[in-house]
């Protein structure tokens, strides 16, 4: 008896909690504003600026968002979340998207109950150290202490590494990338371990760059993406599907700059569907026609937002690599829209 009243228990509450998350839609119309969860301050991803003003590659996306479902990329509030905070704030529905350099892995996946929308970047961990430490690879770290964010993947795969290559260490737990640096910088450990993208951005934060060096070993898969609660399908079509627009915009030659051009019609059916001058997709996940059009503009396709905030030209400096097109030996690979 006590076993059926707590499975019907349970099923009440599971209902209620799907019910809830099943108006995440609703609820940012409403509110007219995307709560969106970023990086606690990693530049090219998720950084404010002196003035507040938030950009970055992850940001890029939480705009691409606000501008398909609410038609207009700045009513955005930013939320800053560390690792440990971060999926607790999205399943509480304190946000409504996260877009935070997170890893998509199956217990994420299935255990948390949580949804990943896709990949916009694919990544692995390395480890940085200061030059002058001599050390060329992460096989000569032995006896080393280690700065590493708490509650994130790297804990798992830097106590895997290590054991794997009979090699000790001494973890300094930080909460921040901002305290990692700090820490990294004071020599409070002689190495730092994150996704390369993220040693990359935070390298260039430095005021010698120069002085610092990533190792060449990459020790994990880090597909990282934007992450959504489990149970509100509508909601996480619509934020899979924007991410895949700024992806086939790129492959199909769809930019800032003649997007509006392109909109009056082309050639390319997949184009057409695309920025919604051919069939109603907008319709299928609950928006107008233009969403993915407006999505675009808001930042420019894939291609666009990659250079701009961490690409080879600026300070980040990350060459595509797997983040290239399927078309130029990557893994970019949008389904198609129809």
């Amino acid at each position: 008896m006590k076993k059926s009243v707590f499975l019907g228990a349970l099923t009440v509450a599971s209902f209620v909690a799907g019910a809830a998350a099943a108006a995440t839609l609703d609820d940012v119309k409403a509110r007219g504003e995307l709560n969106c969860g970023v990086n606690t301050g990693l530049v090219g991803f998720a950084a404010p600026d002196a003035n507040g003003n938030w950009a970055g590659f992850d940001v890029a996306i939480c705009k691409a968002v606000a501008a398909a479902v609410l038609g207009d990329s700045s009513k955005v509030k930013y939320v800053p979340t560390t690792g440990q905070t971060r999926f607790t704030a999205l399943a509480s529905g304190e946000i409504d998207l996260l877009v935070r350099n997170s890893t998509w892995t199956f217990t994420r996946d299935t255990d948390l109950k949580l949804d990943f929308a896709g990949v916009n970047y694919y990544d692995g961990q390395g480890f940085m150290v200061r030059r002058d430490l001599g050390v060329s690879s992460a096989k000569e770290l032995d006896g080393a202490t280690v700065c590493i964010q708490t509650g994130t993947t790297t804990e798992l795969n830097l106590a895997d590494f290590f054991k794997a290559n009979n090699m000790s260490y001494q973890p300094i737990a930080i909460d921040t990338n901002a305290e990692g640096e700090q820490q990294y910088l004071a020599g409070a450990c002689d190495a730092y371990t994150t996704d390369a993208s993220g040693l990359a951005a935070t390298r260039a934060a430095f005021a010698d760059p120069e002085n610092h060096i990533i190792l060449p070993e990459i020790i994990s898969k880090e597909p990282l993406g934007p992450v959504v609660r489990h149970g509100d399908n509508e909601w996480g079509d619509i934020v899979r599907w924007t991410l895949n627009a700024l992806v086939a915009a790129e492959e199909y030659g769809v930019t800032s700059a003649n997007i509006e051009e392109l909109s009056k019609g082309t050639q390319n059916p997949e184009v057409n569907r695309l920025l919604g001058t051919e069939g109603d997709l907008g319709a299928m996940i609950g928006l107008d026609k233009e969403w993915a059009k407006r999505a675009i503009a808001a930042g420019g396709n894939y291609g666009e937002i990659f250079a701009a905030n961490i690409g080879e030209q600026t300070p980040i400096g990350l060459a595509r690599g797997l983040n290239a097109q399927w078309t130029q030996g990557g893994l970019l690979y949008a389904p198609p829209f129809r």
